[in-house]
């Protein structure tokens, strides 16, 4: 347990690094990419902007406890294994509710591939965090 939340606490402090800097990198993107997140389909409430640095930390916690259920079910060494958690959430949570965003939100289907890939990013990483400490 003690691991457990070791890898949390510290995948939580790089997600949310990691998160930091997808934002000084963003405007980097293609053009038609940054134009997307300047419609009015997204809202710009600074209220609600705290959630995207919530975000990581709570996956960091929920990725740990996956780790911990599922760490056997993992083969190589640590970095193939974070890469292989990255894939199993990339392709079961994150794929699905990225076509489900995409066929209710007006973006295009690159911004919509940027996010999946930010998230099979974050999840690579936390996963190869977890398999570290706690292999």
């Amino acid at each position: 347990m003690k691991k457990h939340l070791i890898a949390a606490s510290v995948s939580s402090i790089v997600l949310v690094l990691f998160a930091y800097l997808c934002l000084i990198i963003m405007p980097n993107l293609p053009e038609s990419v940054v134009e997307d997140y300047f419609k009015p389909s997204f809202t710009n409430d600074e209220n609600r902007n705290l959630l995207y640095f919530i975000q990581p930390i709570v996956l960091a916690f929920a990725l740990s406890w996956f780790w911990t259920r599922f760490k056997e079910s993992f083969a190589g060494n640590w970095m193939l294994k974070g890469l292989e958690l990255g894939l199993v959430y990339a392709l079961i949570a994150s794929l699905p509710a990225m076509i489900l965003l995409y066929s209710a939100i007006d973006v295009s289907a690159t911004t919509v591939g940027t996010w999946l890939l930010y998230s099979f990013a974050q999840a690579t990483i936390a996963g190869e965090i977890s398999a570290r400490i706690d292999p």
